[in-house]
């Protein structure tokens, strides 16, 4: 059984998420600020964690970046309907994907589904059976699926579970473009929907932390209204 961590200053979404979750099979806990979740987290980490953005005491993005010194256990936003500003900005703080308010109960499932499916393949012998090869190294790119592993000239590179299937896509055919329709089918459930920007602020936070430790890395080319492609260095 999965447990999840729900935090939400909203009683009213705590109430009704947590009785749907439970109802789905899952274990939740559940928080009405961010404070109380990290003490909480710093005890014992659940299996994933909802967040909502705008709380009491510690925000959803202090919480956030508080967990992602630790841990790439997955995160899903609650964003305000209108709040674009804040989808972007937690995913590039290394968030795995956001719902925003008011939302389907069913749609959220469906996501946290989606995600723990994807946790589970890396963790396991499925994605070594699906990739043909266990450890896929592309010059100074090595990425160990089984045990979620990525470095870059040796150096060792933290990167989220979505940033990890995205990358491993591109790279597995160096050279070859891949449109952001193939790259949404890699990172989501086929019932889950996300548009281009999501797909281009994953890829913009991948840069980044391969750039921290290589400011020079130009590996991943955007090509500007096809997608991006992977060019072995």
């Amino acid at each position: 059984m999965s447990k999840i961590a729900l935090v939400d200053d909203d009683r009213n979404i705590l109430t009704s998420v947590s009785m749907t979750l439970e109802a789905e099979g899952f274990e939740v806990e559940t928080y009405n600020d961010g404070q109380s979740a990290l003490d909480a987290f710093n005890r014992k980490l659940p299996d994933m964690a909802v967040l909502d953005i705008k709380m009491p005491r510690m925000d959803g993005m202090d919480l956030l970046q508080r967990l992602r010194q630790k841990t790439k256990m997955p995160v899903i936003f609650l964003t305000s309907k209108d709040d674009e500003i804040d989808e972007v900005l937690g995913l590039r703080m290394g968030a795995d994907d956001y719902v925003k308010k008011p939302f389907s109960q069913r749609l959220l499932v469906e996501r946290i589904r989606a995600l723990l499916r994807r946790q589970e393949a890396i963790a396991t012998d499925e994605v070594a059976e699906v990739e043909e090869e266990k450890v896929i190294s592309r010059g100074e790119l090595s990425m160990d699926p089984l045990r979620h592993a990525v470095t870059w000239k040796g150096m060792d590179v933290s990167l989220t579970v979505t940033e990890f299937l995205l990358l491993q896509a591109l790279a597995q055919r160096p050279g070859f473009v891949k449109s952001r329709d193939q790259l949404m089918d890699v990172a989501y459930d086929d019932q889950v929907y996300v548009d281009d920007r999501t797909i281009d602020s994953h890829i913009k936070r991948l840069r980044k932390k391969m750039r921290n430790v290589d400011s020079d890395f130009s590996a991943i080319e955007t090509l500007y209204g096809i997608g991006y492609r992977y060019n072995e260095e």
